[in-house]
């Protein structure tokens, strides 16, 4: 008995052996709605059965209610979990599942060919090394066809499987096959691409899937999951440089301080010279720790922790890598933008990018141009709508480490994120850093902002009055400016309308614009507070990421929003430039209150309620809670 059990567990462990020596390839399935994409990989799944048989009843019972099979056992129900998935038969999110062959484990996402979930199909494909691009042999190649291919491109993606499916409804026809071949190829070319291998099945019927079939006598080449299992996609991470971003600071006693994370490229051995970017610290790596003891190298896709041989600081965020081969420290660069939010994409406006473990503050600054993912055409834009890619210049708040997204896809590679919802907005490759992020460099100044104040004897600020038109902004600005200056303060007004006669005359009155209106009025500002001014911006300033864009730029202490609070009924009646009742006939686009909406303040220091007191009143609450701060 005791013979049995020794063979029967040295037998489990040979398979755990086996199993953990194979090597994984992450793979995805794309292409337009109704390819095939999640009955592809049903067939996967039972084909080289993956599946046990309470799936197999479950499935059998869901395809009974939710197939379109006709009875018979929908494959496509394995991956397309979501009710409103079943109802509709379509995919919506991305489903990842795990297999295994005897020859390699897999994990593939099942993403989502609709054009509104175009930000799903992207997310599963920024962690794969493979494509399986579904095209159905009678509609051919078409726009969401095109748009994954170029996404699958700029994502860097280097294999692609045309999967050429539901062959057996065109007959299995070469002609048919051959032809999509040769549109696809023709596409392909212009994008940058290196493997692209076309198949003709049908996952229905289970041709070319995993075994070649027999109903295409004409195909000599691969069936799909031959080709899977001796794709070779994994070499070039661990050929590359070492690049550790490093996730947590390990610290459990004052004997031990470690950086962990996953190495994402490379490797490292105990002994290699790094460099900790982007302080640019050197040092040598001394262990590499892990719960199963330490080791002699670690290469990409390890989760490992190191020490180093001298105490030098390292954050979460920065990044530990090859001291011979750094990745390049800027805060501004050039990049392809994939915007993945209802709400369109405004340069200028204030976003979180995350850089891997990293997360700052940035915006867009310009739209290159877009790129037509029919054509590749290149066009103008001063916006990026849902699902369009554009080719942008972005600022930092602060250098930060990458590469290229072309030589690493972890370090060159960022997602946009909502400054108050946290909601991933876009997604981004990198390109090449700016030159301009190289020439520019702080000018030390031996005259400060403290030195202008003190001279001055006063304490810089903002004073940030937004609220409708007609509220009442100006007036009540150019009263407290008044105030201040009767009692010595040095003060200037930044208003609307005379900003718009120079600074920002080249601007008109879309969202665009008014978003860089508002960031070049800001950035104005932050200038006058470090002359040591107090400075009045009296703008509508409808859109809060602006006005926060605005609050960061000086400190805590330097900014105040004040909220001239009118009701839309009151600004209307006093209409003092008339702007209103164009607005109602429409002769006035884009205006705030009745084409365009106006966010009021969350959190606003001051709120002056300008529907029920006169300017001179208001004047005075402002000018007391200045006093109240210690400013006047």
């Amino acid at each position: 008995m005791q013979d049995r059990f020794t063979a029967a567990t040295q037998e489990v462990l040979a398979y755990l052996h086996e199993q953990e020596n194979k090597d994984l390839l992450r793979f995805i399935t794309c292409g337009s709605v109704d390819d095939g994409k999640s009955t592809l990989i049903g067939r996967l799944l039972y084909d080289s059965k993956q599946i046990f048989e309470d799936q197999l009843a479950a499935l059998d019972k869901d395809s009974a209610r939710w197939g379109t099979t006709g009875g018979a056992i929908d494959l496509a129900l394995l991956t397309d979990g979501l009710q409103a998935e079943r109802e509709q038969g379509i995919t919506i999110d991305v489903a990842y599942r795990f297999f295994a062959t005897d020859r390699r484990k897999f994990i593939v996402a099942d993403t989502p060919g609709h054009e509104q979930y175009t930000r799903n199909m992207a997310t599963g494909a920024s962690t794969a090394d493979l494509a399986v691009l579904l095209v159905d042999a009678r509609k051919g190649v078409l726009t969401q066809t095109r748009r994954h291919s170029y996404i699958v491109s700029l994502l860097g993606i280097r294999h692609v499987v045309v999967a050429v499916n539901k062959m057996d409804l065109v007959g299995y026809d070469r002609s048919v096959f051959e032809r999509i071949v040769a549109e696809y190829r023709a596409f392909a070319d212009r994008l940058d691409i290196p493997h692209v291998t076309c198949i003709p099945l049908s996952a229905l019927a289970g041709e070319n899937v995993t075994t070649p079939g027999t109903a295409m006598p004409w195909w000599e080449g691969p069936a799909l999951l031959p080709f899977l299992e001796t794709v070779e996609v994994a070499a070039a991470r661990t050929q590359a440089p070492l690049r550790f971003p490093v996730q947590w600071v390990n610290r459990p006693n004052q004997d031990f301080r470690g950086f962990s994370g996953t190495i994402v490229a490379g490797r490292v051995r105990p002994g290699d010279a790094v460099a900790v970017l982007p302080s640019a610290r050197t040092s040598t790596v001394a262990r590499i720790v892990t719960m199963d003891g330490d080791l002699e190298e670690a290469v990409a896709g390890q989760a490992v922790t190191l020490t180093l041989t001298d105490e030098i600081d390292v954050s979460r965020g920065d990044v530990i890598a090859a001291a011979g081969a750094r990745p390049e420290v800027a805060d501004q660069f050039a990049a392809h933008v994939v915007w993945m939010n209802d709400h369109a994409m405004m340069p200028g406006r204030g976003y979180l990018l995350q850089f891997g473990t990293h997360l700052v503050g940035g915006q867009i600054t310009e739209i290159k141009h877009k790129v037509n993912v029919n054509t590749l055409e290149h066009t103008a834009g001063k916006r990026l709508e849902l699902n369009e890619v554009g080719f942008c210049n972005l600022a930092l708040d602060h250098p930060v480490p990458f590469d290229a997204y072309a030589e690493c896809r972890e370090t060159g590679s960022f997602i946009l994120i909502d400054r108050v919802t946290n909601a991933t907005l876009g997604c981004g490759t990198i390109t090449f850093a700016l030159r301009r992020a190289q020439n520019i460099h702080w000018q030390p100044m031996t005259v400060d902002k403290a030195a202008r104040a003190a001279a001055k004897g006063q304490k810089p600020c903002i004073l940030w009055f937004t609220g409708l038109s007609g509220a009442g902004k100006s007036t009540v600005a150019n009263l407290v400016e008044k105030k201040l200056h009767a009692g010595g303060y040095h003060t200037y007004t930044l208003d609307g309308d005379n900003v718009r006669h120079g600074l920002n005359k080249d601007l008109g009155f879309t969202e665009e614009d008014r978003v860089e209106n508002i960031r070049r009025v800001a950035e104005t500002a932050r200038l006058f507070v470090d002359a040591g001014l107090i400075v009045l911006v009296s703008f509508i300033s409808p859109f809060r990421e602006e006005r926060r864009m605005a609050r960061s730029l000086v400190g805590a202490d330097e900014f105040l929003e004040v909220w001239v609070d009118a009701p839309l009924e009151v600004c209307e009646q006093r209409d003092p430039k008339g702007l209103y009742a164009k607005a109602r006939k429409g002769t006035i686009a884009n205006f705030t209150g009745i084409s365009s909406p106006y966010e009021p303040p969350e959190n606003a220091e001051l709120v002056l309620a300008a529907g029920e007191h006169d300017p001179e009143t208001l004047a005075d609450q402002v000018v007391a809670a200045l006093k109240a701060r210690g400013i006047a």
